[in-house]
């Protein structure tokens, strides 16, 4: 078997997306199916970023599967800055079974990806989060909907979970509307957005970028937001919040999707910014659904890249 690795969603086929949320399902039915099925085998956490979701999930899922985690802070490696991240990757493909990186630049794991012989993950870049995008649209499978055609809108900053989540929707097939100001600076990457668009046209999904949010969730059978201010953009965080004020996911913008519709949020959440409490904690909510799918997707990431 060739080396696999999850640096962004197009290195996944819908096959093997197919494959990714049918272990998922399995894992996530029965805690102890595939146990032991990585015994032996050793994955390198590496965390640039303060971590709950990430860190809990990858070092419990590599336990279930009978595989051993060591966790990597800024404290113990700073890639790029004590060592050159390629000289990183050489020396944990001596060592480790696999790397899961979650760091501040792309190119930081595209190149751990270049030079280390064993598969490396993408647990967060600036640019990629395909394994929460990869959580989220599991969920939706999960409680029963055919991603083909479903009506899903993202409201908010065209950040790096809203660039997974469009490549993932043009993969499977999902009618994603985008809602965010029309300012290149909180708009996706237009080279991502393109490429998504690339790809539901081969697979029959849709999409669109529609800056008023009310218009946006018309007829959505899905709500998802993202915090304005991601990690590393805390001084912008008093100008984004004036941004980005009416995209707030409340009562009265749910009110104007489909009865029922899903809030989804992929976390941490301030909430009373760009979703209330009430939001949160309403029936519609499968935000912490999605937070315990990132166990099961990714046991089932891990299983695949390294097993097949």
């Amino acid at each position: 078997m060739n080396k696999r690795d999850l640096t962004y969603i197009p290195d996944l086929s819908r096959e093997d997306v197919r494959i990714i949320f049918g272990r998922s399902a399995e894992m996530k039915k029965d805690r102890t199916a595939y146990a032991g099925s990585l015994a032996g085998k050793v994955m390198a956490l590496i965390s640039e970023k303060q971590s709950l979701r990430t860190r809990v999930t990858f070092e419990t899922g590599m336990y279930q599967l009978g595989g051993y985690s060591i966790y990597l802070s800024n404290h113990d490696i700073s890639l790029g800055k004590r060592e050159p991240v390629i000289d990183i990757a050489r020396n944990l493909e001596r060592w480790v079974d696999v790397i899961v990186a979650r760091v501040f630049k792309q190119e930081s794991i595209i190149d751990l990806a270049k030079y280390s012989s064993v598969p490396v993950i993408n647990a967060l870049s600036d640019m990629a989060h395909p394994c929460q995008a990869l959580a989220d649209l599991f969920t939706l499978e999960w409680l029963g909907h055919d991603l083909k055609g479903f009506p899903f809108t993202y409201i908010g900053d065209g950040n790096n979970v809203c660039h997974s989540l469009m490549l993932l929707s043009g993969l499977t097939g999902v009618k994603m509307t985008v809602s965010t100001p029309e300012i290149e600076t909180y708009m996706p990457n237009k080279k991502i957005f393109e490429q998504a668009r690339a790809l539901a046209r081969e697979s029959g999904g849709e999409i669109i970028h529609e800056p008023n949010p009310g218009r946006a969730v018309q007829g959505a059978k899905a709500v998802y937001t993202d915090v304005w201010a991601s990690m590393g953009q805390e001084k912008e965080a008093e100008i984004r919040k004036q941004v980005f004020a009416k995209y707030q996911v409340n009562a009265a913008l749910l009110s104007q999707a489909e009865p029922g519709a899903y809030v989804m949020h992929c976390l941490p959440a301030h909430r009373g910014e760009e979703i209330t409490d009430e939001a949160m904690e309403s029936e519609q909510s499968i935000v912490f659904e999605q937070a315990e799918n990132r166990l099961h997707t990714q046991k089932a990431i891990l299983h695949y890249l390294m097993l097949g």
